[in-house]
């Protein structure tokens, strides 16, 4: 994997054009530590850093058509770049046998219409010279980042992190965004499109974007999300979703470097590896982190997994944590505050693999496309529980929160179950229309941070409230917002900072197209969800992996709190006007007294407070 860089300023100096772009790749070296190039170009210049995974002599960037016109700097992966590049063989003489050359090759001989015919993950920036305009892209989902700002009519800077734009623009003001820090603090991240910071964005998953000095930038969408067919759908879809994820998993195998895979023991993870184990030619290396807290931990049941495909397995242990890892990943991968705490194990688990391997697989993208969230569950359990007479409903809401909340991990707990689904009933009325799912309840939202109830931004493209299918709906919503706002982040900050490439084969577009044209129905029967991929996974899974349900990659932070956390979060919200101090004490006493587990929730303000502390 790479890393990215582009800048066009008016009346700068060569001498300071370079030095910016050096800057910047510095700030990004961790994405490419096996080479880093940089191309002056008058008022525009590129930079890039280089992970080599494919062509790794060659296919060097920024990389320039043979007239010199057009010039590249690209991150991300090409699945399907042999077919590509035949298909613009009497077009194009070749000069490397890379992915970039396939990749440049295609946007100058099609344009933006050349991304519907790859099969990958990318984030590129595209110069001409000749005219002076800048096109950049993003993959289908949005695996690979791309960030820009915009100063006025003559400066225009992008890179693949926030950092490397910051290095490139240090001289500028970067002072929050109040409405994203009102998404943040809502969902834990930010909506598409939107960063932390004011006039700094991203190009948004699935669009292209074009910009030349003087004019407005332009972002059309190039790949959508295919309609959902009725329900149905038996053996027929089975089979072709089966050859699908088995035809991905092949695909994301090759390199000239090895390939190994991240394991949890779950279905989606234990799918990859099966498959995988049978493709690769030699034993395939897999990844696990353990919890000594044993009801987070799934490190037996991966490592029972990994038995019974011959893996060479490796795994580690998540014992403790230091806030001076925390604030690296927030201030020098992330960028900007981030709540989901599995980026910490998440990162831990990259470090392992990347001493053995340049590439992993993942199970990413598996929830999202086959209905595997818990709050898929809890929204077909609110379809019975609303028609109950208000009286009843009321009395059990009052009886489940006068119960003290276990801090045990939801799938060791009936009781930790039932005050997760009271947590949906009372953020319900807030949830409409559905756009992720929230972290306070619209009234603990209110109190805490009285000053951005009426903050935020929309979401592009989620499905409109009146779509009848309400579990469909939630899945396309977490496709496009979740899916790349949190879970793809996390997956490319914390692999990226061991210099990690990791790859989805659930994100295949032919995997997707399936997923998602088939009816949630075909998704979810009864209590259980994943019922079209456990089928096409059946004879590859262990008994105990085909019958478990989600238990999601979670880290024990309500018991961090509990254990000296708490009086640290509170010392860092003095002087913060944010957050109200009397609610968030509440939320802490209660949180200190075992009446209700807030730790996520605590997690997001802390996370918030780690990065804030850093920019002063």
């Amino acid at each position: 994997m790479c890393g990215v860089v582009f800048h066009y300023a008016e009346n700068l100096e060569p001498a300071e054009h370079t030095a910016r772009i050096r800057r910047a790749n510095a700030a990004i070296a961790h994405r490419g530590p096996d080479g880093a190039g940089e191309r002056i170009l008058g008022r525009a210049a590129l930079g890039h850093r280089r992970l080599a995974i494919v062509d790794i002599q060659d296919s060097t960037q920024p990389m320039s058509d043979p007239s010199g016109r057009y010039w590249l700097t690209y991150n991300g992966e090409i699945y399907n770049y042999e077919e590509v590049r035949a298909s613009l063989s009497e077009q194009w003489s070749f000069r490397t046998r890379g992915d970039t050359e396939v990749l440049l090759a295609a946007l100058v001989t099609l344009g933006p219409a050349a991304l519907s015919r790859l099969e990958g993950m990318w984030a590129f920036c595209l110069w001409d010279t000749e005219q002076e305009r800048l096109l950049m892209g993003r993959d289908r989902f949005g695996k690979k980042p791309l960030y820009y700002r915009i100063s006025g009519a003559s400066e225009m800077a992008a890179s693949s992190e926030l950092s490397g734009l910051r290095a490139l623009l240090h001289d500028q003001d970067w002072s929050e965004d109040e409405d994203s820090i009102s998404d943040y603090f809502r969902y834990g991240f930010y909506l598409p499109g939107h960063t932390a910071y004011r006039e700094v964005h991203e190009v948004l998953p699935a669009h292209f974007a074009w910009w030349s000095p003087g004019k407005a930038l332009q972002q059309s969408q190039w790949w959508s999300l295919p309609e959902s067919a009725p329900a149905g759908g038996g053996v027929d879809v089975t089979t072709k979703l089966r050859s699908a994820i088995r035809a991905s998993v092949e695909r994301r195998l090759v390199a000239d470097v090895d390939v190994g895979a991240f394991l949890s023991g779950g279905v989606d993870s234990s799918t990859v590896v099966a498959l995988a184990s049978n493709a690769h030619p030699q034993s395939l290396k897999t990844f696990t982190i353990g919890f000594s807290d044993k009801s987070y931990d799934e490190s037996d049941v991966a490592a029972r997994v990994a038995a019974n495909y011959g893996t060479e397995h490796y795994q580690d242990q998540m014992e403790a944590w230091r806030v001076g890892d925390l604030t690296s990943l927030l201030l020098h991968h992330v960028g900007q505050p981030f709540a989901d705490s599995s980026l910490l194990p998440t990162a831990l688990v990259s470090r392992l693999a990347a001493t053995h391997v340049k590439v992993v697989m993942s199970g990413d993208g598996g929830d999202e496309l086959f209905c595997g969230y818990e709050r898929y569950h809890a929204r077909s359990l609110l379809r019975w529980y609303t028609r109950l007479p208000d009286a009843v409903k009321r009395a059990n809401g009052q009886l489940i929160r006068l119960l003290p909340e276990p801090f045990a991990h939801h799938s060791r707990s009936l009781l930790k179950k039932a005050q997760l689904f009271q947590d949906v009933v009372d953020r319900l009325a807030g949830e409409q229309p559905y756009i992720a799912n929230l972290v306070f309840r619209p009234e603990d939202f209110r109190n805490l941070f009285p000053g951005h109830a009426r903050l935020g931004y929309s979401a592009p493209g989620v499905p409109d409230q009146t779509e009848p299918d309400e579990l469909g709906r939630m899945m396309r919503a977490d496709a496009l917002v979740y899916l790349p706002q949190d879970i793809l982040l996390k997956v490319d900050r914390a692999s990226m900072a061991s210099s990690l490439e990791v790859r989805c084969p659930f994100l295949d577009s032919e995997v997707a197209s399936l997923a998602f044209q088939t009816s949630a129905k075909r998704h979810r029967q009864g209590l259980q969800g994943k019922v079209l991929l456990r089928d096409a996974s059946a004879d590859l899974l262990i008994p105990e992996v085909q019958k478990r349900r989600k238990q999601g990659f979670g880290s024990p932070v309500n018991r961090w709190f509990r254990d000296g956390l708490a009086e640290e979060l509170i010392a860092r919200a003095e002087g913060v006007s944010t957050i109200d101090h009397s609610a968030l004490r509440d939320f802490v006493n209660d949180h200190l007294a075992g009446r209700r587990d807030h730790g996520y929730r605590m997690w997001n303000i802390y996370s918030y407070l780690v990065w804030k502390d850093a920019q002063m």
